[in-house]
């Protein structure tokens, strides 16, 4: 299913907000603030005058005290979308919204550059096991300074930590290489992050099912699940919300 038949999808279901009034909501917080209480595929407009179409999850499990509101930047469940791609791309946005996809680094700029968000990284391996990581600042710079993290004040979810050891990195593909190490980690991991030397997380990997010794930090890979770089992850899903 493409983006435009999930976005029209999501106008018959109801799931947009009027902009009629002037009304034009920056994140899925916003939307919720209306009363948009069902999650789904909804339009945002991180820069002012151009609808985003993200996936909104207003509910989610685990602990109580962050649950709702949630603007859904990344996300991995199935395979279905390619995650090896350029710079261009990765800038975008790409995938389907109503699926696997990326909202893209530009938009993730453009919604944290004013306010502060928190992120929620939730994660479920191949047995079943779930948890989460949740992070109470993070904020992507300027393409400028290379679209550089800033993510800290990790709370354990059961997931453990494998994001602070990227903060303050700039993002690289496999045409950009911006991370610290001598070659290209985009390159020998197959994937696309704010890489340093090179990762302790690689949410942007191969799709592989499961654990595999023979394939080394390629998959999707949150390093501190099992203190493993071959466990690949199921489904992991990155989201934000602003800081109350």
């Amino acid at each position: 299913m493409t983006v435009f038949v999930a976005a029209l999808l999501s106008v018959l279901m109801g799931f947009t907000v009027s902009v009629s009034d002037g009304f034009k909501p920056v994140d899925c917080s916003d939307i919720y603030n209306l009363g948009k209480t069902v999650s789904g595929i909804y339009s945002i407009y991180p820069a002012g005058d151009i609808p985003v179409w993200v996936y909104c999850e207003m509910i989610s499990g685990g602990r109580d005290e962050d649950n709702g509101a949630w603007t859904v930047i990344q996300r991995r469940m199935d395979g279905s979308v390619n995650f090896y791609r350029p710079w261009d791309q990765y800038k975008r946005g790409f995938g389907n919204v109503e699926g696997e996809y990326w909202l893209g680094l530009e938009n993730m700029y453009q919604l944290t550059r004013n306010n502060k968000y928190m992120l929620r990284v939730d994660l479920e391996d191949f047995t079943g096991r779930k948890g989460f990581a949740l992070y109470s600042s993070f904020s992507v710079g300027p393409e400028t300074d290379g679209y550089k993290l800033q993510v800290s004040g990790f709370k354990d979810g059961g997931a453990g930590d494998s994001l602070t050891g990227h903060n303050d990195q700039k993002f690289t593909t496999f045409d950009k290489d911006q991370d610290s190490y001598g070659s290209n980690c985009a390159k020998e991991f197959l994937g696309a992050f704010w890489y340093k030397f090179c990762h302790t997380a690689n949410p942007n990997g191969v799709y592989l099912w499961g654990e595999d010794d023979t394939h080394f930090g390629i998959g999707v890979v949150w390093s501190t699940w099992k203190n493993s770089f071959t466990v690949s992850m199921k489904s992991i899903s990155m989201k934000i919300k602003p800081v109350s």
